[in-house]
Order: C-alpha cells, then structure tokens, then sequence
C-alpha cells in the first residue's frame, strides 16, 4: 500500500439542514464531506444496493465507461481547502494500442458514487487525512441515537397492535 494514501470506507450518511453529511474513514479516524440531498441519496442508494426505475446521472456515466472500454481504477480525494475537498477519477483503458491511465478533476461527492457503483476503493490523500478533524465520536453518537430511535419507534408500533 501506498503510504501517501489512506483507503477508507463510507461509515455513515446522515441528512443535514443542507444536504447529507457522508462520514468517510478506516479503523482510527472518521471525517465528515457534506453532499447535496441528491448525491448524498444516490450513495445511500448505492450503499443499499436499490434498483432505481431508470437511470440516474452516476448510472450513465458508468455506461458510458463500459461503453468506451475505460474501468474505474480508483478515486482518491487529493486535497481539501476552505472545507471543500476536491478528488479525481482514475480510469484506465486498455485496446490493440497499450494501456493507458486517465485522471479526471471531480468531486468527491459523484466520485465516491462511482466508486460504489463499480466497488471500486476509496483513498484519502495522507495529508488530507492527518488534516482533517477526527469526527468518530460524533459518529458514534449520531448512531446511538439512531439506534434508540429505531427502538422507540418499533416499540410504539408494537403498542399499536
């Protein structure tokens, strides 16, 4: 492995006032992005393995990689600035004529969709991710909570019987 990078894992999406909250880390360390309501619900999708009725925006855009014969390597999120991250596609494509490796700007948001989408990994740049705030604890809290919610709710659907 790369010590420059850091693979990570989509730990949580939680909906904001804004749009969602996606919590991203390995086993040390959680960070949060903050997605639109759209993406932060395609990655939910995605997350959940659900169908849609027709394509969406991230579904085409992997036809057409399948079409054009480029696979998706990898996406990495490369830098983060002001509270915006920033990440890029790694494609490769191979014919008659060679291999060839493709990096595109994009955001981590549609990145991290495609990337589930075709299960391919996640990676953090090493400096990003030693910048970034460790949010494992809210995390945690957000899920207990979560957690005690569900149970109050399907206790109360229990009393309704």
């Amino acid at each position: 492995m790369n010590p420059d990078v850091v693979t990570v894992a989509i730990k949580g999406v939680m909906p904001t006032a804004n749009g969602c909250a996606v919590f991203l880390g390995d086993d040390h360390k959680t960070f949060v992005i903050y997605v639109d309501h759209s993406v932060g619900n395609a990655i939910q999708m995605s997350l959940k393995g659900e169908k849609k009725e027709r394509p969406l925006t991230h579904d085409l855009i992997g036809s057409i990689l399948l079409g054009l014969g480029a696979q998706l390597e990898h996406i990495l999120i490369n830098d983060a600035r002001e509270g915006t991250f920033f990440a890029r596609i790694l494609l490769r494509m191979e014919n008659e004529l060679g291999r060839k490796i493709i990096e595109i700007d994009a955001r981590p948001s549609d990145s991290i969709v495609l990337a589930l989408q075709q299960k391919r990994p996640l990676y953090v740049a090493r400096a990003v991710f030693d910048g970034v705030e460790d949010m494992s604890e809210v995390l945690e809290r957000v899920l207990k909570q979560q957690a005690e919610e569900t149970d109050e709710a399907s206790d109360s659907t229990d009393e309704d019987k």
